[in-house]
């Protein structure tokens, strides 16, 4: 057992990242630039991390039935969390509509990552040795890589998008 897990450690730094990113996001207005590119920034960051959280973490934690009801709700969640950024990038930027479903986002986002690092991460710590750790460590970093690379906004149609 590894009391300081670096792949836990790791996504943790990615997901104050994000905290910040949305904090930036949420002092912008209408459809300005600086909101276009950190929306975007934020969509690439999510997308990426959570295919790399997903590969690393979550595939070796689903074999642990101690650990597979956490695992799988979490998956379920960045599922919604990913649904929720392409509604919101159907969405026009300038309009009332946008900031409201952002606020939502933010705040099903927020509650993601909290219950990750207050509830999950503890008991995955009680399960990841060394050994595991740095294997799961290597995967997240380069399925991250791999993803950020190519990851994009991808908005659904206007008229598909959830309200």
């Amino acid at each position: 057992m590894n009391a300081e897990t670096t792949v836990l450690k790791r996504i943790e730094e990615d997901h104050n990242r994000q905290r910040d990113l949305l904090d930036k996001i949420a002092r912008t207005e209408g459809d300005s630039e600086e909101r276009r590119e950190l929306f975007t920034k934020l969509t690439k960051e999510l997308k990426s991390h959570a295919a790399a959280e997903e590969q690393s973490v979550y595939s070796e934690m689903l074999a642990d039935p101690k650990a597979n009801d956490e695992t799988r709700h979490s998956v379920a969640e960045h599922q919604e969390i990913d649904e929720m950024l392409n509604d919101l990038a159907a969405i026009e930027m300038s309009s009332p509509a946008w900031l409201q479903k952002f606020k939502e986002f933010d705040d099903r986002y927020r509650h993601h990552i909290n219950e990750e690092e207050e509830d999950h991460f503890p008991h995955f710590e009680e399960r990841i040795d060394e050994e595991t750790d740095a294997e799961m460590t290597e995967i997240f970093e380069e399925r991250k890589e791999a993803e950020i690379a190519k990851a994009e906004v991808t908005p659904e149609k206007a008229e598909d998008a959830k309200e």
